[in-house]
């Protein structure tokens, strides 16, 4: 059997079994296809010059083994292959954390570098001298911020010591020790009078009524990560009092709140929001200056 032709049966596979996307893929090809490459330990953009070869037996059924896990566990893929994929950056997740996925590292890219610093409102990648990321989880966001900005010095934060753990290995593998600073706070509340020239965070922003219709695979996740009250801004209203005093004169807060745009605009309308485009538009994430806070 090829290559291509295992491809085919998994889609058909996962189609019927009716499993649901969004922890690093969106649709059955892309997932299918990430788990077969995994499964034969190629790289994620090979497919196409191994599609006519024959596996040998074992990574066959190692690979049938995989989507056979992935459709009775419903479990994401990322779980079950213990990685994760931000751009062309590799982390290592497992169920202490949320799989990684932010609007905000669309902006954390290496061939974006200019964009990225225009659109952090800095003349240069070496101005951001102190950053934060708030709810750091995976510690993805914190790794990419701290190869944005090579002169940053980077807290990463979150309530979670089961996730600090997993930013930590993650952290080493990137040899960013001595650059990126784990703190266990539950939010800003054990950050003292520390102060940032940015503040990034992808906070839990799911609002109750979603959280009882999301899908078993979304479930599998910490509930930590994804809940946050009746209308999903919990998190955000907090983050919105207290970030003034923890960012400097000119800093920025940028903060990925999902579908939950009316509500906030709703709840903060003096709030001065600036939206910028995604990939899937505009009105994911939101940005305000320290001045706009203060307000």
């Amino acid at each position: 059997m090829t290559v291509s032709e295992l491809l085919d049966e998994a889609i058909a596979r996962l189609e019927q079994a009716h499993v649901s996307f969004g922890h690093g893929t969106t649709n059955v090809l892309d997932e299918a296809v990430w788990l077969l490459l995994h499964a034969l330990r190629l790289p994620l953009d090979s497919l196409n010059e191994h599609l006519d070869e024959t596996p040998t037996a074992a990574k066959v059924k190692a690979f049938r083994t995989l989507v056979t896990r992935r459709i009775e566990s419903r479990k994401p893929a990322a779980y079950l292959m213990k990685e994760a994929w931000l751009g062309e950056h590799r982390f290592y997740v497992d169920e202490r954390v949320i799989v990684p996925r932010s609007f905000i590292a669309e902006w954390m890219q290496p061939r974006r570098y200019d964009e990225t610093v225009s659109f952090f409102g800095r003349t240069n990648r070496e101005s951001v001298k102190r950053a934060l990321d708030l709810c750091t989880g995976s510690g993805c966001l914190a790794i990419l911020m701290a190869l944005m900005f090579p002169e940053a010095q980077v807290d990463a934060a979150d309530l979670s010591a089961d996730a600090l753990d997993v930013a930590k290995r993650n952290v080493l593998d990137y040899n960013l020790g001595r650059r990126i600073h784990l703190v266990r706070s539950d939010l800003f509340s054990a950050l003292g009078g520390r102060t940032y020239d940015l503040i990034i965070s992808n906070p839990p922003y799911v609002k109750a009524a979603s959280m009882k219709r999301l899908p078993p695979e979304y479930l599998a996740e910490p509930t930590l990560a994804l809940a946050s009250g009746r209308d999903g801004l919990d998190h955000t209203r907090t983050i919105l009092r207290e970030a003034y005093r923890h960012l400097n004169p000119g800093g920025m807060l940028v903060v990925e709140i999902g579908h939950n745009r009316r509500a906030l605009e709703r709840a903060f309308p003096r709030l001065p929001f600036e939206w910028p485009a995604t990939k899937s538009g505009a009105g994911y994430v939101f940005t305000l200056r320290r001045e706009d806070l203060e307000a």
